[in-house]
């Protein structure tokens, strides 16, 4: 179905993905932006990314794409220590590892939490404390059933997790997390395996965001889990580095609201980044069928789910919701997929501030697993009302990767993306 006008404003892209139909990449192979091919999926509509869009300094930017390192079984995040210059990487299924860029070695980093391991869980991002190394902390979210974590058995099924520990590097048995214990269990529990959100990243006031879905609560109305702020489903938390609640979060003064909830109505954002800018969060999350949205996130915000929504019903043309448009007590997205397009099912995203690439400086790069590129939008203006995003053309789009993590390594400005499969590599862009 075809957004109407009124749904579709300036600030709405409708661009679906572009050329996916490509063979594995070789350890150092050299693209460059421009040209679109077919992945498969419904082609979108052009609106605001088309003849009106603003002119694209980035558009032909040569880049070689080298593998850092290989075997690496469904990476979720990644995270380069400051001062060291080696990326930490979780998997999936556990495994926790330090990589060093220079030579692909891979160490194991002992300490890491029991996870829940099934459908979309497991051990998933990773974030540094801003003051490392003086504060050695590295935090986690994972997935774990009540067995496995502080709630002793007294829950049913699994939710998501914070947790920390302190990093030591000079260990005898290489690295290690020190004293690693969850300092944040979402409740509730539920009893399913999927939309754990757990992006984690730290603002800019050294608060730590971490986003959770909705678990997939298909109670489609205003009751459903995301639209209830007794609750932490659905949200995004907004934590001191001990794991509280932020005092200064918005509805702290509610008595019947989780005082750790910094937005809601979310449905399951698996990107999160920090505009250096504005010093705003911004978040890409995943839609119903099609629907994906970019946001940027606002304190006590209503992002709809699932009361306003662009997506439409699993297998139909039938929107699921009325549009954010047709509403005034929900915050709309600053881009979306309407249905119909082909969606981008977000997993990770970075805004670009390295030096290898200036012509991208300030633009937003996010992953996309169902369409399998890496996205680049430029955006001008600020907050969630005023900013324009505009997807430009896609990277990676001959290889047919499910792009899952980003990370701009300090110094070089290298932009490393981790590739969601069970034996996947890390790779970087690099100039060519």
């Amino acid at each position: 179905m075809t957004d109407s006008p009124d749904r579709a404003d300036r600030r709405t892209a409708l661009r679906a993905a572009a050329g996916l139909a490509g063979t594995a990449g070789l350890p150092a192979v050299a693209g460059c932006l421009g040209g679109d091919g077919d992945d498969g999926d419904p082609g979108g509509e052009d609106g605001s990314d088309g003849d009106d869009a603003p002119a694209d300094d980035g558009a032909d930017v040569a880049y070689a794409v080298e593998t850092v390192a290989e075997g690496f079984e469904n990476p979720w995040g990644l995270a380069f220590l400051p001062g060291d210059g080696r990326l930490l990487v979780t998997e999936r299924p556990g495994r926790f590892s330090l990589v060093d860029p220079a030579d692909g070695a891979i160490e194991t980093v002992a300490g890491a939490p029991e996870v829940f391991v099934a459908g979309q869980g497991g051990l998933l991002d990773v974030a540094v404390h801003p003051d490392y190394p003086d504060d050695a902390r590295v935090y986690l979210t994972y997935s774990a059933t009540a067995e496995d974590g502080p709630a002793g058995g007294g829950a049913d099924g699994a939710t998501t997790h914070v947790g920390a520990g302190r990093l030591s590097l000079d260990g005898a048995d290489g690295p290690a997390l020190s004293g690693f214990e969850a300092i944040r269990v979402v409740e509730p529990f539920r009893d399913t395996d999927i939309h754990f959100g757990s992006r984690a990243t730290f603002g800019p006031d050294g608060a730590l965001f971490v986003t959770v879905g909705d678990r997939r609560d298909t109670d489609f109305g205003p009751d459903h889990v995301s639209q209830d702020r007794s609750n932490e489903l659905g949200a995004t938390l907004r934590l001191t580095p001990d794991g509280d609640a932020h005092p200064d979060n918005p509805f702290v003064d509610e008595p019947a609201a989780s005082d750790a909830v910094y937005s809601y109505g979310h449905r399951n954002p698996q990107a999160m980044a920090v505009r250096s800018e504005t010093g705003a969060v911004w978040q890409c999350e995943h839609g119903e069928e099609d629907g994906d949205e970019i946001n940027v996130v606002e304190r006590g915000g209503n992002y709809g789910w699932p009361i306003a929504s662009e997506a439409c019903r699993y297998g139909t043309d039938d929107p699921l919701a009325p549009g954010h448009g047709e509403r005034d007590d929900v915050v709309a997205p600053v881009h979306y997929w309407p249905c119909g397009s082909g969606g981008f099912p977000p997993s990770g995203a970075v805004f670009y501030d390295g030096d290898a690439f200036p012509e991208w400086r300030g633009d937003l790069f996010a992953g996309t697993l169902a369409a399998q590129y890496l996205g680049r939008f430029t955006v001008e203006g600020a907050g969630a009302a005023d900013a324009d995003v505009t997807e430009r053309d896609p990277l990676l789009a001959d290889r047919g990767w499910r792009v899952r993590a980003l990370a701009v390594e300090p110094g070089t400005g290298r932009l490393y993306v981790a590739v969601d499969d069970a034996d996947a590599p890390v790779v970087r862009i690099a100039p060519d």
